[in-house]
């Protein structure tokens, strides 16, 4: 039996071989793969600015409560809300009929308690010399004389009522004790004041400085405490703060005090800082972010973030330019940024070339083709497609 083969034309098969035979010269001419290019700069050890960035609340710089000093029914408000008021501005008019009256009777009984008093005196002045001389009993001297005495006393205690009662016609009107700004009325016209009520009629704040209180961690307080006794830390500090809408407040704090111990609940010590408020843009109980210039930090490197990559567990590391021209992983301790670098504390050198272009293609420990990151590099070909 004679098995009969098929021959395809050579004008059908010759097309299809030329791709074929067109790809294998490509590779050909692209030849082996070189080192892997890397863009790397050298570090130096260099001094930051300790800044800290904590959150804090607005507070007044004094806060000072109206309240009334006697019992009475508001007669007028006598200032706008939310206004500025001096020191000694009347705020309200108490109804003050009760008050004038007790002023008028303790002016009587003063009048009734002198005139008493000179008709005593002038009684024990007859009577000296008529003792003496023995025209009446020593007995009747002593009781003129003590008479006299009583109602001297009876003048000085109902002149101290008059002026209780002056002092409580005056209380009618009540007063600014502070200057500042005035909140609203808590009491309104035709309200019933008492001089021991629970609320007080206004609350007036002084804006202008404006307090500051920081909370900071107990353990960073500690860094920083041992830091400054190693003469790291300057003794005045600056702080910065940043608003709800993330703008910086134009002027500049300076930190008041530490508080002494630590809040058991959230384990952070409070930190006071003082502020110029011209403007009154601060308001209390506004909540801020507050950055703290503590001196400055010596013998660290700054690192671009890019450059900066996490192992499984975590901790930083960067590639480096080692021996050879291989790039080697190095641990490094990263504690904070400034702007777009990490502060590096521990685990490079001065001279360490840092790896900080190109980490896309860097393995442990293989060989690279380092340059200047400032030079560009030399874009990798891309393969042809067969």
């Amino acid at each position: 039996m004679r098995i009969r083969t098929s021959r395809l034309p050579l004008a059908l098969v010759a097309p299809l071989l030329l791709p074929l035979a067109a790809c294998g010269r490509h590779d050909d001419a692209r030849g082996p793969k070189g080192p892997p290019e890397v863009g790397f700069t050298v570090v130096r050890a260099t001094s930051v600015p300790m800044v800290t960035e904590l959150p804090g609340r607005t507070s007044a710089f004094l806060t000072a409560e109206v309240r009334p000093q006697i019992t009475g029914v508001i007669q007028r408000r006598l200032f706008t809300e939310g206004a500025l008021v001096r020191k000694g501005q009347p705020l309200y008019q108490i109804d003050p009929s009760l008050y004038r009256a007790a002023t008028g009777q303790a002016e009587a009984n003063l009048a009734s308690a002198e005139a008493a008093a000179a008709a005593a005196q002038a009684k024990a002045d007859r009577y000296k010399p008529l003792a003496a001389a023995q025209a009446v009993s020593q007995q009747d001297y002593t009781d003129a004389a003590a008479q006299a005495r009583t109602t001297a006393a009876a003048i000085r205690q109902t002149r101290a009522a008059l002026e209780t009662a002056r002092v409580n016609l005056h209380f009618t009107t009540v007063p600014a004790p502070v200057t500042g700004r005035i909140g609203r009325s808590l009491l309104t016209e035709g309200a019933l004041a008492t001089s021991g009520q629970a609320s007080p009629l206004a609350v007036i704040s002084v804006l202008d400085p404006l307090y500051v209180d920081i909370q900071q961690s107990a353990a960073e307080v500690l860094r920083l405490r041992r830091a400054g006794r190693n003469g790291q830390l300057a003794q005045h500090v600056d702080v910065k703060l940043l608003l709800d809408d993330g703008s910086e407040y134009p002027f500049t704090g300076s930190l008041e005090f530490a508080e002494v111990t630590v809040d058991p609940a959230t384990g952070t010590v409070t930190l006071r800082a003082r502020f110029p408020n011209p403007d009154n843009l601060l308001l209390p109980g506004m909540f801020v972010r507050a950055r703290l210039a503590r001196g400055n930090e010596d013998h660290v490197w700054l690192v671009p973030q890019g450059a900066v990559s996490r192992d499984p567990r975590g901790n930083a590391t960067v590639f480096v330019v080692g021996p050879g021209n291989k790039a080697l992983v190095r641990p490094v301790v990263t504690e904070r940024t400034v702007g777009p670098d990490w502060v590096v504390t521990a685990g490079l050198n001065d001279g360490d070339r840092l790896i900080t272009q190109g980490l896309g293609k860097v393995k442990p420990g293989q060989p690279v083709r380092p340059v200047p990151e400032t030079k560009p590099q030399a874009p990798r070909a891309p393969a042809k497609k067969g």
